[in-house]
């Protein structure tokens, strides 16, 4: 596939809402600094830092040919492993009890997002293959493993790391990606049944994830115990109105709201932004994930494919929890808005993963279509309804495409 001009609005979209995230944070470090007795500038010192690293991560990504990503799915499963032993037997953090981040100086390092990165890679390069070989509906060779890697990280970040709302993510991701490359529905409602008892253990056997699951089914009976987040973040969005209080105003930041910069900084942008503001962002979402739709259909080869769609579910989901915990739709989970909280780890990890997925748009194809399930096709036909895509490699030209 000869390779040709990429999707650079990839490119604007992450950058617009690591901006968004920039002027938020900005805005709320008076309050978070007052609240918290840190330096006022602390916070976006912080925020700038985790935005260049991301920057660095994007641009590592977009440089390295697909070839060598495929080639490190294994070397980024076994960081995934290392790093989730080498966790457990880190001391933990009196604010954050849990065996999530690896500690070192003043930074730290959350495994769950190395997990999703890794995931994202070795899932695409194992079910590709089993894909060429026709072996998808195979119990052995293909079910078991993914029914086993399903446990385990279930175990590994729900049990272990206390982190249901990645554990939900991850989840999500390998389910869409089974669905995409084509494992029957009878096959990935089996897995659903896994899925379904390893989130009842999750929740049933934890005090606190009871208490946020109470506190959803019940809003407002404990708004000063179990429900104070919950309760404090419609306050927050509620306020905002339809035109917001604008950036250097509002409450929430000062100590009322908690997590303020990274869990609830949609509330945040609630207040300040108003109902306008936040459903523009809402709208950003909905253009990016459209985007990474369209360039999974385009994609020429079913690696690319997975890894695009692989993404696409990682950052649509991790989204779709925040947002929706901070409106009352959903249980309250410890995760962030993509590329807005603040959040190094997962900011840098996301970006890189952006990043790929720029890179695999220099290699679309002039046609698309939905991948054909048989063993003996090894990539995709790439035509989507006949419809001819612009920016994209058309093999019947004898001259290189034009940009």
């Amino acid at each position: 596939m000869r390779r040709h001009r990429p999707d650079y609005v990839i490119v604007v979209l992450s950058a617009l809402l690591m901006v968004i995230g920039l002027v938020v944070v900005y805005s709320i470090s008076p309050g978070l600094s007052a609240s918290q007795h840190v330096s006022q500038n602390y916070f976006i010192t912080k925020q700038l830092i985790d935005v260049g690293l991301g920057v660095v991560a994007f641009g590592v990504a977009a440089y390295l040919p697909l070839r060598r990503w495929s080639g490190l799915a294994g070397p980024l499963a076994i960081a995934a492993v290392v790093s989730s032993l080498v966790v457990m037997f880190t001391p933990i953090n009196e604010i954050y009890p849990a065996h999530r981040w690896i500690r070192f100086g003043g930074f730290s390092f959350q495994v769950a997002e190395l997990i999703k990165l890794s995931l994202v890679v070795g899932l695409a390069v194992f079910m590709g293959r089993q894909w060429r070989r026709g072996q998808l509906a195979d119990f052995n060779s293909t079910l078991k493993p993914l029914i086993i890697l399903l446990l385990a990280v279930g175990v590994v970040v729900a049990k272990l790391q206390s982190d249901l709302g990645s554990a939900v993510v991850i989840i999500a991701i390998m389910a869409v990606m089974a669905f995409s490359v084509g494992i029957p529905l009878k096959k990935i409602a089996m897995i659903s049944a896994v899925i379904a008892g390893i989130l009842v253990l999750a929740i049933a056997g934890t005090d606190y994830r009871r208490d946020r699951l109470s506190a959803f089914l019940h809003p407002g009976i404990d708004c000063q115990g179990s429900s104070y987040q919950a309760c404090q973040a419609l306050t927050a969005v509620g306020s905002g109105g339809v035109l917001g209080k604008g950036l250097g105003f509002g409450a929430a930041s000062y100590g009322y709201l908690p997590e303020a910069s990274n869990d609830s900084i949609f509330a945040i942008m609630a207040e300040k932004l108003g109902f306008i503001g936040s459903s523009a962002i809402i709208v950003i979402y909905g253009v990016f994930i459209t985007r990474l739709k369209r360039l999974a259909q385009r994609t020429a080869d079913q690696f690319s494919r997975l890894v695009v769609v692989g993404v696409l579910t990682w950052l649509s989901t991790q989204m779709i929890i925040n947002v929706g915990a901070m409106l009352g739709l959903l249980p309250l989970k410890g995760i962030t808005l993509p590329l807005v909280s603040q959040g190094g780890t997962s900011l840098i990890f996301l970006t890189a993963a952006l990043g790929l997925a720029f890179q695999i748009s220099r290699y679309t194809s002039y046609n698309v279509t939905e991948p054909k399930t048989s063993s003996s096709q090894g990539t995709n036909d790439n035509n989507f309804n006949g419809r001819r895509l612009r920016r994209a490699y058309n093999p019947s030209l004898t001259s290189r495409p034009r940009p």
